[in-house]
């Protein structure tokens, strides 16, 4: 079954007149294969764990060492990864690795059942008017997590994802 996927880019935060509605950039993506899938969104990861990287290298580049940021980025140019963990632990003391998974792995949202619990307050029959009861429902919601999904082991905690009937 072909699996879909869309994203929005929303617009520039300013105030903005009648004339300019905001707006954004919607795509559909239709990908033939569950393997096209998971390799874009391993790919999306990936490339979210190299921007961050190199932002937090150049901005302690920046704020602590006192460079430019035209002086941050010629520093930066041309080097790998292992160069920048190299600039981090020995200029600033920094273990990337030690760095939350919500920044080192971005944020992936699925939809997952969760219960919601409320207080409701019971009107019919006339013997329990006016008491409370506690209800629980369950609704699917947009959860965010902060995890791998390059790995299989993602895939089989959440094979709900790339089952047909979803």
């Amino acid at each position: 079954m072909d699996r879909v996927m869309s994203t929005a880019l929303c617009s520039s935060g300013k105030a903005i007149g009648l004339k300019e509605e905001p707006g954004f950039d919607g795509r559909v993506v239709v990908y033939p294969s569950n393997q096209t899938l998971k390799d874009y969104l391993s790919w999306r990861q990936a490339d979210c764990h190299i921007n961050n990287l190199y932002n937090t290298v150049f901005w302690a580049l920046v704020q602590q060492s006192g460079l430019t940021p035209i002086q941050a980025q010629e520093r930066l140019q041309g080097t790998l990864t292992a160069d920048k963990n190299e600039i981090l632990f020995s200029e600033f003391n920094i273990n990337y690795n030690n760095e939350p998974l919500m920044y080192r792995k971005g944020t992936v949202l699925i939809w997952q059942k969760v219960d919601e619990v409320t207080t409701k307050e019971v009107r019919l029959p006339a013997e329990m008017e006016g008491k409370k009861m506690v209800v629980t429902r369950t609704r699917t919601k947009a959860v965010p997590l902060h995890c791998d999904i390059i790995g299989d082991a993602f895939w089989k905690e959440h094979p709900e994802i790339l089952d047909e009937d979803s």
